[in-house]
């Protein structure tokens, strides 16, 4: 049989002994200055034979043929002919390989990294080698055996580049500090993943991973970098084709039970093989797979019996390349393409019809021959290539014109740390144009194409991409979709949702379960003022919530408007008021030569309507959009029309005590306070709280300002008082001018009652002052535009009831009983000498 198939390819010009179903002799070898070790896994099954201490260990015997481990196989060999032809590449150095099958098992590769390295003899008495046989290492195909293969070979600093294991353990220079992998490492890909299932809102996910370093490790860093996207695991199971069928069955009913409706699988090819036997027996439809680069193209796999399950599986895998040349260099191995087989069966049993040689491939696509979808397989090919650069660099192969120097400085022997040395600075670009380099970790950039199973119109599967990923981009530019239809679960239209708890609508926030992972949550409803569809958030100062609290909007701002009904009334009021006092006046005017006038010391009477006049009017520069004019034109103009009204009552008050006051005999007083020392009074109050107000706008004035302190969902505009000493100092001279006024009133209350103006301004001023006193404890305790109205109804108030009180009785005399306007009438007979002087 072996014989057989040494004929087959003894057109390779290599010495080959094809021992298939043993890993303890190279399954392929040639000749050469450089040996180029390599372990694949072209069987997928071992069978471990018991261990004595009293007989030699029987052969290990594997089965279950890979038809893709020995395209690896067959790449391998095609990259170091093409080098060996090559005039460019290590000119006359001839490169040769020893080929070992490590059967997927870590006792295996175990057994092919010695025999690599020291040969396989095992007669008794003779002493390893003191080099090793071969330069540097290509495989495995799994991380598990390449760990253990490592932990021979780095001993020794032997380079050991890896064309399919992933795991991100393999990174750790201390312990693997001559590994290289011409793949990713998974610390890329299970990020790439998390990404991929928060695009497309996956907050919810089952994860299915090998028990082993592969699918450890990768699914480690996945929950970890999902779990930084937001991401939540319902599940996380173990699987591995050496456990019993029953915990594949165990693991498909958690998958079956769950609900999430995404399952992350982090398998490797067999053990996805043992889970999919499995779920097709449990009928396990409806669940969106991710899988990783293992699985997710794998020919195998993709055939119409899977397809109900897997179809819109979606997954990362490495970019693929074409390979010149390698499709003519396969159809030269043609032996399982028609299903035949040069080996019987452990058993005897045969596997199938025995292989003729003379089936012809030329006509035929297969798995085996098909180079469209050159992945992992470009992958060894660039493996074989840096290290044919590394050792080209090492010896020195230089370039003389358009002619090469034929011969490179061979040196008999050097250490395997110089290899491994050039192949750490090796940069360079294949005939593809792929650029081939390896960073400070021995791992080549991270860049993954996006793959999804469609059907096509014949029904067959096919592997479409639908975006990429590029770890050597931004954060946030990594994940990109390139905008074609992704296929989903069960060829369903519509993408599937796989959530905990729904979102909440706007206007609540997620609260955590107790005892549940974050994406399991209660909502509830923000505050006021806060907006949020996960996390409440507060809106800025001048914004708040509307009433679904979806949207922060600009805040009601208040201000007592002349629009508003408040603002109306309190306008008609002082307009009424300064209308009155105007009508009054004309009256007053009219009947100037009367005696009631004269006797009501007209002067003063006319200035103090005048000075009402300005006090109803005053009250509207509260009224309106607060601004720096107005601000400080309300409180000045109110301060100053005041005491100009207040002080020319307090002229009339001391006029009548001094008309009474004149009666005695002797007396000489109303010389020293006649009309040009009223005015002069009235000038002089007038003038000090003028200055006060001077010195509150010098100072500190007042200015608008926005009130947010006492109504959250709004903001009062007001006046600040800039200073309120100043403030209070001008209330409080206008309350002592009033309280010196009442107190001369009150004195002069026991007037005859044919005069009686001083009780009537007695009655004013206890208005004024009871109108005022109530003023402070409103003013500091009414709200928003209700403060400023408080001020506006004080200021009215106490107009009102100077008007009401000094001047409407007067009026009813004159308009409505004349005939007690007359000199006689308000003379009387007691105080005729008095009434002669006041008037």
């Amino acid at each position: 049989m072996c014989a057989r198939v040494f004929q087959m390819f003894a057109k390779e010009e290599a010495a080959l002994c094809w021992m298939l179903g043993s890993p303890e002799f190279p399954l392929l070898s040639k000749e050469g200055d450089i040996i180029i070790g390599g372990a694949f896994s072209i069987h997928t099954q071992i069978a471990k034979p018991l261990l004595s201490f009293t007989d030699p260990p029987k052969r290990l015997i594997c089965s279950r043929f890979n038809f893709r481990e020995f395209r690896f196989v067959q790449t391998m060999i095609f990259a170091i002919e093409q080098i060996n032809n090559s005039t460019s590449l290590l000119p006359n150095v001839p490169i040769g390989y020893k080929i070992f099958d490590s059967c997927s098992s870590t006792v295996s590769a175990t057994r092919a990294v010695m025999a690599l390295m020291n040969g396989q003899e095992r007669t008794l008495g003779k002493n390893c080698s003191s080099k090793s046989s071969v330069h540097a290492i290509i495989g495995t195909s799994d991380s598990s055996s390449t760990i253990a293969m490592l932990q021979t070979s780095g001993i020794f600093q032997i380079p050991v580049i890896s064309h399919f294991a992933t795991c991100a353990c393999l990174s750790n220079r201390r312990e693997y500090s001559s590994f290289f992998r011409t793949i990713p490492s998974d610390y890329h890909q299970s990020r790439a993943l998390a990404k991929l299932v928060k695009h497309f809102g996956w907050t919810w996910v089952g994860t299915v991973r090998s028990d082993s370093d592969y699918g450890n490790n990768g699914m480690a860093t996945f929950i970890k970098a999902a779990g930084q996207e937001g991401v939540c695991i319902e599940y996380s199971e173990a699987i591995s084709r050496t456990y019993p069928q029953s915990q594949a069955a165990r693991v498909v009913r958690v998958i079956r039970n769950g609900s999430a409706r995404v399952l992350v699988a982090f398998l490797a090819q067999r053990d996805m093989d043992m889970l999919l036997e499995e779920a097709m027996k449990q009928n396990l439809t409806g669940v969106q797979w991710v899988g990783s680069e293992s699985w997710i193209t794998a020919g195998h796999l993709a055939t119409k019996r899977h397809l109900g399950i897997l179809i819109g599986s979606l997954g990362f895998t490495i970019r693929k390349s074409k390979i010149p040349g390698l499709r003519e260099f396969l159809l030269q191995f043609w032996e399982t393409t028609f299903g035949c087989s040069f080996q019987s069966s452990l058993d005897g049993q045969s596997q199938g019809r025995q292989c003729s040689g003379s089936e012809r491939l030329d006509d035929i696509d297969n798995t085996f021959t098909d180079v469209s979808e050159l992945r992992i397989s470009n992958n060894v090919y660039k493996a074989v290539y840096a290290v044919a650069h590394a050792m080209h660099n090492m010896l020195k192969c230089r370039h003389h014109g358009e002619k090469l120097n034929q011969s490179c400085i061979w040196r008999d022997k050097f250490e395997p740390v110089q290899v491994l040395k050039n192949l750490q600075r090796v940069n360079f670009t294949l005939h593809s144009g792929e650029r081939v380099y390896f960073d400070d970790y021995g791992d080549p950039a991270a860049m993954y194409d996006l793959m999804n199973w469609q059907r096509s119109p014949t029904g067959e599967t096919v592997f479409v991409t639908v975006g990429s990923y590029d770890a050597l981009l931004p954060n946030g530019k990594q994940f990109t979709m390139n905008g074609i239809n992704i296929t989903w679960a069960a060829e369903s239209l519509k993408r599937p949702q796989s959530v905990c708890s729904e979102s909440c609508v706007p206007g609540f926030r997620q609260a955590v379960i107790k005892g549940k992972p974050v994406c399991c949550f209660s909502c509830i409803a923000c505050a006021a003022g806060e907006i949020s569809n996960t996390k409440c958030s507060r809106c800025s100062l001048e914004y708040w919530s509307n009433e679904d609290r979806s949207l922060c909007v600009p805040k009601v701002v208040e201000f007592l408007s002349f629009e508003e009904t408040m603002g109306t009334l309190l306008t008609a009021l002082s307009l009424f008021g300064a209308s009155l006092t105007l009508v009054v006046s004309v009256v007053f005017f009219q009947f100037r030569d009367t005696p009631l006038i004269k006797a009501s010391n007209s002067e003063l009477s006319f200035l103090l309507l005048f000075s009402l006049t300005l006090c109803f009017l005053c009250s509207l520069t509260f009224i309106g959009r607060p601004s720096d004019w107005s601000c400080m034109l309300r409180h000045t103009a109110f301060g100053i029309t005041f005491v100009l009204c207040i002080s020319c009552v307090l002229g009339k008050t001391i006029v009548v005590l001094m008309a009474f006051r004149a009666t005695l005999p002797g007396s000489n007083v109303m010389k020293w306070f006649g009309p040009a020392q009223q005015r002069l009074s009235v000038l002089a109050f007038t003038l000090i709280q003028v200055v006060i107000c001077i010195l509150w706008l010098t100072v500190n004035p007042p200015f608008p300002f926005k009130n947010m302190e006492h109504h959250k969902e709004k903001i009062i505009l007001e006046c600040a008082l800039g200073s309120p000493i100043w403030f209070w100092a001008v209330l409080g001279y206008i309350g002592l001018l009033a309280m010196l006024c009442f107190i001369l009133a009150f004195l002069a209350r026991k007037l005859p009652d044919n005069f009686n103006e001083a009780k009537f301004i007695t009655f004013s001023m206890l208005i004024f002052c009871a109108v005022w006193i109530t003023f402070i404890p409103a003013y500091v305790s009414s709200p928003g535009k209700f403060t400023v109205a408080v001020e506006i109804f004080a200021i009215l108030a106490s107009s009102y009831g100077l008007l009401f009180c000094i001047f409407v009785p007067k009026c009813f005399i004159i308009v409505l009983k004349p005939e007690l306007n007359t000199k006689k009438h308000l003379m009387g007979k007691t105080h005729s000498n008095t009434l002669e002087r006041y008037c």
